[in-house]
Parts: structure tokens; sequence; C-alpha cells
């Protein structure tokens, strides 16, 4: 059975810096495009970021370009979101998803993690 398991979610302050994860059962992990989305308190999910096979192309949200960096370690079947300089408006929960051999920016993703929590307090 496929499992992406999420950490690294909290409370922190505006201004501050999150590092989330996601361990996957993948294989093999490097066949997978993975990404994050997020969906705040009633709104829609949201892509995030993404990234392909070797970790050479990313793509970002206009809303956390600049701020956010997605990045993976096939070695360690994990990929990660830092979020640094969080706002306010960045609170919500963060899911992992995985796609194999196609865009996951639409949002129609082959596995889904089960969410963390994060809340940027102002």
């Amino acid at each position: 059975q496929v499992q992406l398991v999420e950490s690294g979610g909290g409370l922190v302050q505006a201004g501050g810096s999150l590092r989330l994860s996601c361990a996957a059962s993948l294989q093999p992990f490097s066949n997978y495009i993975m990404g994050w989305f997020r969906q705040a308190p009633g709104k829609e999910r949201e892509f995030v970021a993404s990234i392909k096979w070797n970790g050479g192309i990313t793509r970002y949200a206009d809303s956390v370009k600049g701020r956010f960096t997605i990045s993976r370690d096939n070695a360690k079947n994990t990929v990660y979101l830092q979020m640094n300089t969080l706002k306010p408006e960045d609170t919500a929960v963060y899911y992992c998803a995985a796609n194999r051999f196609k865009s996951i920016v639409t949002g129609e993703c082959d596995y889904w993690g089960q969410g963390t929590q994060v809340t940027v307090s102002s």
C-alpha cells in the first residue's frame, strides 16, 4: 500500500520558517513527480509547488515564489518544502502528492498524503 506521510507542520509567527517533509513508499521514487498543495479553511485546495524526477525542474504558485523552495532526496524517498518569510495567509493544511509521469499542477494526482497543519500567527 502506497503511503505519503507528511511531517514538520506547526505554529509559527509571521516572518518565520518551517520545513515540511513527505516520506513516500513509492518505488521507484525517482519515477514520480512530487508536489505540495494546501487548503485553507473555507477555500479550495490549491497548488503550491512541484518537482520533477531528478529535481532539476521545479514550479511554484505565484503566491509562494521567492519564499518557498521544494526539493527532493531520491535516496531517502523524501520531498521537502522549505517555507520562509511565512505570512498569515499561508495558514492551511499542506498535502503532499505524487504523480507518475504526468503533471501534478492540476491536482489530479495518483497519491495523496494525509496533510499537516501549518498555522502562521500575525
